[in-house]
């Protein structure tokens, strides 16, 4: 619901990296043979929401982030392992 609200946007951080990201699907390259932080927030011009925060392992092959429905508490994610 929040991707419908004008000026929201996704960001997501690997290892302290601000990469740019837009909403949907996306691919980003991390070291395959040592762990990475992942960040993931929202934010519009008047504040940061949605903040979400794992590491990725080796074994580990995706994540997926799920936005609040509502512009309060933290984000979700889900890591896929091969």
């Amino acid at each position: 619901m929040l991707h419908l609200i004008p000026g929201v946007r996704p960001t997501v951080v690997i290892d302290g990296r601000g990469q740019p990201a837009q909403w949907g699907v996306g691919t980003w390259l991390v070291p395959d043979d040592e762990a990475v932080e992942i960040t993931v927030f929202l934010f519009n011009r008047l504040w940061r929401f949605g903040e979400a925060r794992v590491v990725l392992h080796p074994a580990d092959t995706g994540l997926s982030y799920r936005s609040p429905l509502v512009p309060l508490g933290p984000g979700r994610t889900l890591v896929t392992s091969g």
